[in-house]
Formats: C-alpha cells, structure tokens, sequence
C-alpha cells in the first residue's frame, strides 16, 4: 500500500508530516475547479473534492489522500483570484466581516472514496489602504482561496477564528487523521 496526495500544496505537505505521515508519491490531478452557476460553496467544495479524488492515478490498493478549500462570502465562492486586482476586492469584501472557509477532504482506496467537509468561520479586519496594499505587495495571495492565507502575513488580520485552524490552512487534521486511520494506514510510525 502507498499513500499519495493529490495535491501540490506544500501547506498540506507540511500538515500530513504533522501525523508523522510522508506520502509515497505526489501526484496533483488535473480536474475543472470552476464553480458551476448557482453553487452553493459546501456543494461547490464536496463536488471538486471528489473529482479530485477520482481524478488521481493509482493502483487497487494505494491510498489517495485528496482536499479543496475555498472561501465564502455568504453564498458567493471566492476561488484563488486571477490578479492583484481580483485579490484586493475578496480582501475589500472580506474586511471586517465574518466568513466561512470550507476544506472537503477524500480518501480513496480502490473505488470506495469517503469525503467530509469541514466548515471553519473566520473573522478579518477591516484593512487600511497601506495594509492591504502592503499585503498585495508581498504576493502572498498569489494562489490562496480568497485571496490570503491564515498562516502567512494575513494572518495578522484575523482577529477571531470558530473550527478547526489546520483546515484554514488546508487539511484539517483530526478529520485526516480519521479517515487515513480507516483506511488502514497507520499514524506517527518510526
């Protein structure tokens, strides 16, 4: 049995070594992310996490470990922004509001695949001119659901968090660990 991520992120590379895990192999697959219209974000991030799933290359008895987060404003899905532009208006829209970050995570053995979606709410501050185009500047957002990352620089404008942290980041731990476990591979091994 190998365990292998979908995914290229090295945030979830870094959180799968917190269980003592090392994937075998990584291997991102190459699946449509956009939002179909009318999607509400929980269904948006269960559907794209299960493409992921099925969209990974492996043998009957590999484990694949998949996850998508995305932020949401209300019922609008905020992806990873296309430019600066697109960053600064999620920030604009984010600031000084609540907002909920949903990670759906799959593991697939063979054709049974079990996904769970966990829902994270996240409170920003409202940003002055300076720091959001300070935050711009450090390109930071390059890449990143809603245009920030919890755990770089815009960390510093997130005054109250209700769930879990490490799914903010990208793979939320306990619920990882669970499914990983099910699956038969073990955790913090020597």
């Amino acid at each position: 049995m190998k365990l292998i991520l979908g995914s290229g992120s090295p945030r979830r590379l870094e959180l799968l070594a917190v269980l003592g895990l090392k994937p075998d192999d990584i291997r991102p697959p190459d699946i449509d992310e956009d939002p179909r219209t009318g999607e509400l974000p929980r269904a948006y991030v269960e559907r794209i996490t299960r493409a992921k799933a099925a969209g990974v290359e492996a043998d009957a008895d590999d484990v694949v470990l998949v996850a998508d987060t995305t932020v949401a404003a209300g019922r609008r899905i905020l992806g990873k922004p296309a430019d600066a532009e697109e960053a600064r208006a999620f920030l604009t829209l984010l600031g000084g509001r609540r907002h909920r970050v949903y990670t759906g995570i799959a593991v697939r053995v063979g054709a049974r695949t079990s996904v769970r979606v966990v829902e994270s709410r996240v409170k920003m501050k409202r940003l002055s001119k300076v720091e959001l185009e300070g935050y711009i500047a450090t390109g930071d957002w390059q890449g990143k659901a809603g245009g920030y990352s919890i755990q770089g620089p815009a960390g510093a404008f997130i005054p109250w968090i209700s769930g879990s942290h490490s799914a903010i980041v990208g793979l939320p731990l306990a619920e990882t660990a669970q499914l990983l476990q099910g699956a038969g591979v073990p955790l913090w091994q020597p």
